[in-house]
């Protein structure tokens, strides 16, 4: 049994992570417990030291002094307050009244607003809500088909998870380590080609079926000429001017993402003062929100690096790394299996719980097989967008689910009873758009460049091209018996200063520096010569000492 656990804990640990998230234990405290747990049987069965946990605090510290994660609570609280200051509401209503005349024309309306509040404020809950609350029952009023309407609300809403300044990005970019503007510029394309292919989705639709997206009748259309014009300018140039500038500024390099971020939240207090519906209780109701997105993020990404400091520890990666990289077809193949992998785990995970917990196993993987990890970042935020979305389990589905009406109600307007929303009419409106959403995931797979394209303003390096140039070497030292090597030194630095002193002889004559070199046993350096321990030593001058005394011979026998 031991064998057994030594040879598989690995594989064990993340069956038992995916265990207690699909029991409904807090995703954030399961993988503390996982990592904590296997951390300790590890040590146990001599896999892991017991100073495994000393990393913990040093973790935890690199996650809270992490600039980049700063970008969320900015773009969290910029979203909210745009939210709750009645842009979405005004935003609706005017796209519908400028759409109105054609068939679908509220469905293009909330695709358009979707995709603008998606960019605005980055939340999903926020923009499905938002748009649940007000464009919802007026889809109903005119006699748009149930399934249609909730699927366009819901689908549109998700485009926030993908459409630059989306958290989700932020968050992956952090785990791939890459830049969030990459990943903003590399995520552009590719979301709005998916909020053209929902408004081509209506656009058959009106056509197949058009009493499902009937057009609004006269009466309805309120607004018309200048006065359409003017409530045009005054609700959507603002909105869009604060995208520009935050998106923009991150894409120029001008800001970082945190920076847009903080800039994003000063503008929309700004719009919000202008609209006249800045109020101390909705700014006290988005700092909590905030607050709470910010803590769950950071309660989630600590318990997943205590997992994954434990499942590294066990070679939990390595574990990973074959298991993928050994899959046949090579880049192709590892591609569809991860695919696929994600799509069926987004069933039962939120994408902050993917992006925390599978995307730093893959991440290595896909690096090895020389995939460009923006790209495949951007790949995955298109799969982990159908999270939202899956019958029955999709968090967009669930938040339409408690704005739209699940009893007959009389309509304010019209004053006719209007039959509820039932759950499966918002499942089955949900299905077409689950389907482009994948079909998305296939045309970046088949079209990477739609991606790629944020490296045009980076330099490329062409490596066949770079050239080397290596300094050249010191002059040789002088070799040790060369005339010209007297007093110099062997490294090639100059000699040593004499300070106009000769050197001690410390009773051995002082070396004659223009003598022949040949002489046996001289130094080049002009120090006394080393002593030849095989031979006797030679005597020594005896100079007459000054004072008359004897001199003494160390050399000789001492005297009887």
């Amino acid at each position: 049994m031991t064998a057994f656990l030594v040879a598989n804990l690995a594989p064990i640990m993340f069956g038992s992570m995916l265990l207690f998230l699909l029991i409904g234990y807090p995703v954030a405290f399961a993988l503390a417990a996982c990592g904590f747990g296997f951390g300790l049987i590890g040590i146990e069965l001599g896999l892991l030291s017991p100073n495994l946990f000393q990393a913990i605090p040093d973790r935890v510290w690199s996650i809270m002094s992490n600039d980049t994660l700063l970008a969320i609570p900015f773009f969290t609280f910029m979203g909210l307050v745009l939210e709750r200051s009645g842009m979405a509401e005004d935003l609706l209503d005017t796209i519908g009244q400028l759409f109105g005349p054609i068939r679908g024309g509220l469905a293009y309306a909330v695709i358009f607003v979707g995709a603008l509040l998606a960019a605005t404020t980055g939340v999903v809950a926020a923009s499905v809500i938002a748009m649940g609350l007000i464009s919802l029952p007026i889809m109903l009023r005119y006699g748009y088909d149930r399934r249609i309407a909730s699927g366009v609300i819901a689908a549109s809403g998700t485009l926030a998870q993908i459409i630059p300044p989306s958290l989700v990005l932020i968050v992956l970019a952090d785990q791939l380590g890459r830049s969030v503007g990459d990943m903003y510029e590399g995520a552009l394309y590719p979301s709005l080609i998916l909020a053209g292919l929902y408004a081509l989705f209506v656009f058959v639709v009106s056509v197949v079926k058009p009493d499902w997206v009937p057009a609004l009748p006269l009466e309805a259309r309120t607004l018309r000429g200048w006065r359409l014009v003017g409530k045009v300018l005054t609700s959507l140039v603002p909105p869009l001017v604060l995208v520009f500038l935050v998106l923009g500024t991150i894409f120029i390099g001008v800001a970082t993402p945190t920076e847009g971020g903080a800039m994003g939240s000063v503008g929309a207090l700004l719009l919000a003062i202008s609209n006249r519906r800045l109020t101390f209780r909705m700014v006290v109701q988005a700092l909590e929100q905030t607050a709470k997105l910010s803590a769950f993020c950071m309660f989630v990404l600590l318990g997943a690096r205590v997992f994954s400091l434990t499942f590294y520890g066990i070679n939990g990666h390595l574990w990973v790394e074959s298991l993928l990289a050994g899959l046949p077809g090579g880049e192709v193949g590892f591609l569809i299996v991860v695919n696929i992998l994600v799509f069926f785990l987004a069933f039962f995970l939120d994408y902050f719980e993917l992006a925390f917990i599978i995307i730093p196993l893959l991440a290595p993987v896909a690096d090895k097989l020389g995939i460009d990890l923006v790209w495949f970042g951007v790949l995955l935020g298109v799969n982990m967008q159908t999270s939202f979305m899956h019958p029955p389990f999709g968090f967009a589905l669930f938040f339409l689910r408690s704005v739209a009406p699940n009893h007959p109600y009389v309509d304010k307007i019209s004053g006719l009873r209007t039959a509820p929303v039932t759950s499966s009419q918002i499942y089955m409106g949900a299905i077409p758009f689950v389907l482009i959403q994948v079909l998305m995931v296939a045309l970046v797979i088949m079209f990477p460049g739609m991606v790629t394209h944020y490296k045009a303003d980076h330099p490329q390096v062409d490596l066949d091209k770079v050239k080397i140039d290596i300094m050249a070497p010191a002059p040789a030292a002088p070799a040790f018996g060369d005339p010209a090597a007297a007093g110099a030194s062997p490294f090639g630095a100059p000699a040593a200063p004499s300070f106009g002193v000769p050197a001690p002889s410390f009773g051995a004559p002082a070396p004659d520096l223009g003598a022949s070199p040949a002489t046996p046993g001289a130094s080049p350096f002009g120090s006394p010569a080393a002593p030849d321990f095989g031979a006797a030593p030679a005597a020594p001058a005896t100079p007459k000492p000054p004072s008359g005394l004897p001199q003494p011979d160390f050399g000789a026998s001492p005297a009887p």
